[in-house]
């Protein structure tokens, strides 16, 4: 599968980085993967040999970087292609390491974060299957049907039907999640809907504008033409919303319209990001001006994931405990019901 065969961020990072410093010290581009390739492992090496074979062929970087698209991210190709075309490749391989390892570093947060909310979420699946478990004995010792849930689950295969449920569930919504970002209308949707909760919106936006704001100062600076600048830099953003943008944001460029006003139409871009924005355009710093505000907004990117990682593990809180409250009512009508019997069969 496509998802298995791609290089990932930690192989990006190293490889960045380590071409990085290796043409800085004014080592050969055909030597400086041969380095890298020493201290890759597994696929990225054998990758990496084709590449420098191709290499002492006389092909270019990013042609020899083209022969393995499948394996290697757009962005990461067409910023190569840059660094050649401008003399820049040292100067566009550390930053692409850096981007790479700023990844890292968000998605162990998001990690981090959330992990313990999905343990608590887990835990209550298997406390429900352990009560539905329990119930099932104390039916079997009173001979009386105590059914919880109202769905008919009792006793050890019951929990197991419950358990079933919640990993087939969840399976799949892992497989419809691949499904759909699999195309870019599906991750599109999919985006526009996330970025319309609460929370998560906010999360996923600053994410989006912290990438594109870091991809177009290096692509500016580097010399990329502002319709490449602009589709390079919505495709860093891994955001279907954002990257389905690109046409129309390149056309409202190229019929004229400021970088602000083209921003602006695709309601993507919060009201005080196209001001500072506008601003820069203004004096003609826009680079300058999103490599500054990129920061702020992994900041906000990370207090996002905080305050989603808290309501997360509140909400999984408040839904457990009402699951308890609803047994113990369950438990106790069922228990009043038996007794009502007893005294009225007196």
């Amino acid at each position: 599968m496509a998802f298995a065969s791609r290089a990932t961020q930690r192989e990006l990072a190293q490889l960045s980085r380590n071409l990085g410093v290796a043409l800085f010290s004014g080592v050969d581009i055909i030597k400086a993967f041969q380095l890298a390739t020493k201290k890759q492992s597994g696929r990225m090496a054998g990758v990496l040999k084709d590449v420098t074979t191709e290499l002492k062929s006389g092909r270019d970087v990013t042609s020899a970087l083209e022969a393995h698209d499948h394996f290697f991210p757009d962005l990461f190709i067409d910023m190569v292609q840059v660094g050649e075309l401008t003399g820049s490749l040292p100067e566009v391989l550390k930053a692409m390491g850096t981007h790479y390892e700023n990844n890292i570093r968000l998605r162990r947060d998001f990690i981090s974060r959330m992990t313990f909310p999905v343990v608590q979420l887990i835990a209550a699946v298997f406390i429900i299957a352990g009560l539905i478990t329990l119930m099932g004995w104390i039916a079997e010792t009173t001979g009386a049907a105590l059914d919880p849930l109202g769905w008919g689950l009792l006793g050890p295969q019951g929990a197991m039907v419950w358990l079933g449920t919640w990993a087939i569930g969840v399976v799949g919504v892992l497989v419809a999640y691949k499904t759909i970002g699999a195309s870019l209308a599906g991750l599109k949707t999919m985006h526009k809907i996330l970025m319309g909760v609460p929370v998560v919106g906010n999360c996923l936006q600053a994410f989006a504008i912290a990438r594109f704001s870091w991809a177009f100062h290096l692509t500016q600076q580097a010399g990329m033409p502002i319709d490449d600048s602009i589709e390079a830099s919505l495709r860093a953003t891994s955001n279907g919303a954002f990257i389905a943008a690109t046409q129309p944001m390149i056309d409202d460029v190229s019929s004229g319209e400021t970088l602000t006003e083209a921003m602006e139409n695709t309601t993507l871009f919060p009201e005080d990001f196209l001001q500072m924005v506008h601003v820069a355009e203004t004096s003609g710093t826009v680079p300058e001006a999103l490599d500054r505000l990129s920061p702020q907004f992994e900041d906000d990117a990370r207090r996002s994931m905080v305050t989603l990682a808290s309501v997360a593990g509140w909400t999984i809180r408040c839904a457990v405990g009402a699951v308890i409250v609803f047994f113990i009512f369950r438990i106790a009508l069922w228990y009043i019901g038996m007794l009502n019997d007893i005294t009225s069969s007196i």
